[in-house]
């Protein structure tokens, strides 16, 4: 039995592993944003945090 002793495509895969966790993790900040009260919420914050209300 031969050990791998080459890395060659690791990089590749870790990548492709970061670009889907972001992908999940857009989708899941998509999914909360759609939510009126969320966005209420943030709506609220930042008109408190430039003066506006």
């Amino acid at each position: 039995m031969q050990l791998l002793k080459s890395d060659q495509g690791a990089i590749t895969a870790e990548y492709a592993i970061a670009t889907l966790a972001g992908v999940a993790f857009a989708g899941l900040m998509l999914l909360v944003l759609k939510s009126e009260e969320v966005r209420s919420l943030l709506f609220k914050l930042i008109a408190g945090a430039i003066g506006l209300g």
